[in-house]
């Protein structure tokens, strides 16, 4: 499972538009929000959206940056022409939030919600082992300090159904009476729509009431990306964002392009591209096994990259896959040598010698930089046609003048790591 975080505006329109399916359409929060990027022309939102020259406003750049309030990046109780020269002011403007420096490109812009502050709430839903955890707080906002110790905490079991959990009693207990049946209602529906829904993880901070109406303030929010496929209509192309500051290299912005194109999964990140031990991982799952073994072993600082193929990608797709992976690996001269590492668990429906002759090609076109390089090759796979795979990359050492191990199914996972890394099985 991937947890990716997504934009405020997204999570927002989709709690607006689904929630009253979870509730009987009892529950609703107001679905005024609209969204400006560097290609926004404010004209076209006054048109579409006329609320926006009456109303009060809030601004806030909507780019995964944590605490905003804190670092002067919320502009509260705005016109409309004070909210389009502040963005103006900050659009495509690098600012440093934390440790964090970035580029500002997307902001988030709403009705302004008058309230009493003694009427804010913190109220958060995460996956854990057991299920999901709800954290709530009798008090919200940016000062909320540390929930994790503060909070009250429900699990709900798998298959527990939330209606009848006593929410009231384990989570509202220091709630005032006039405020806990809409509270543990509101809860209940969006526990619903969270579950549903491929949600990782929802956080509303805060959540507050304008009058007799809970209205969620700033959130924040993950979804499990595996849940695309069921959860596609619903979530309505929504977009997965960099996290603030991370731009992406050529060869990462290569791949990915790749990735939007293909059934298949395609996935890499550039970690340190001057580290000796490189990884080409067939698999989500075995991926994050094999970083963690090189980790473990002491060799963080050495890792290169990260990524998976999987998804049963062409020949032509691997290709262009390693042939990125083996291009950034030989740039740069190590007198240590480097470390290949072509790994996997063991398939279930990838075809591994059809992946593999993808990967041999990129190889043979890069012989003469992998001598130079002096770049040895481990290669660990199991799976359908594994065995000619295996077979295919043996042949391949005896004429490439690289040195290559390959392995099946019989070694772990680990254990080629270790072998790679010279520590043996």
């Amino acid at each position: 499972m991937a947890q990716k975080a997504i934009r405020e505006y997204d999570v927002k329109k989709m709690i607006a538009r689904l929630l009253p399916n979870y509730s009987g359409g009892s529950v609703t929060i107001p679905d005024k929000c609209v969204q400006v990027r560097l290609e926004t022309k404010f004209a076209d939102l006054e048109h579409e959206n006329p609320w926006l020259v009456t109303t009060k406003l809030v601004v806030k750049p909507d780019q995964l940056i944590k605490r905003r309030g804190k670092v002067g990046l919320v502009l509260l109780d705005a016109s409309w022409d004070e909210a389009k020269n502040w963005i103006t002011e900050r659009i495509n403007k690098e600012i440093t939030s934390g440790t964090v420096t970035g580029r500002l490109n997307t902001f988030i812009v709403e009705p302004f919600v008058p309230h009493d502050a003694k009427d804010e709430y913190y109220f958060a839903m995460r996956s854990v082992r057991e299920g999901d955890e709800i954290l709530f707080y009798r008090q919200g906002g940016i000062d909320v300090g540390d929930v994790e110790t503060k909070a009250e905490k429900l699990t709900i079991g798998i298959f527990d159904d939330v209606d009848n959990v006593d929410v009231e009693g384990k989570l509202l207990k220091n709630v005032s009476p006039d405020r806990m049946a809409q509270l543990a209602k509101f809860i209940r529906s969006t526990f619903k729509l969270y579950a549903d829904n491929g949600f990782a993880y929802l956080e509303i901070n805060p959540i507050a009431f304008a009058g007799d109406r809970l209205i969620p303030l700033d959130l924040a929010a993950k979804l499990d990306d595996t849940a695309g496929f069921e959860c596609k209509g619903r979530w309505d192309d929504i977009e997965f964002p960099e996290p603030f500051g991370k731009r992406r290299t050529p060869e990462e912005e290569y791949i990915h392009l790749l990735d939007e194109k293909s059934g298949a999964s395609l996935k890499l990140t550039i970690l340190n591209p001057k580290g000796r031990v490189w990884t080409m991982i067939a698999g989500g799952g075995a991926s994050v096994i094999y970083t963690d073994t090189v980790v473990g072993l002491g060799y963080a600082g050495e890792l290169a990259n990260y990524g998976e193929y999987s998804g049963d990608p062409t020949t032509d797709e691997t290709y262009d896959y390693a042939r990125t992976v083996i291009d950034l690996m030989t740039q740069e001269k190590d007198e240590r040598g480097k470390i290949l590492i072509i790994g996997g668990g063991i398939a279930n429906f990838t075809d591994v010698a059809k992946t593999f002759a993808g990967i041999i090609k990129a190889l043979k076109e890069y012989e003469r930089k992998l001598i130079d390089n002096r770049v040895k090759i481990y290669v660990r796979r199991g799976g359908p046609n594994y065995q000619e795979g295996l077979k295919q990359m043996r042949d391949l050492g005896q004429t490439l003048s690289v040195p290559i191990e390959a392995y099946g199914p019989e070694t772990h996972m680990t254990s080629i790591v270790r072998i790679a890394l010279g520590g043996g099985q």
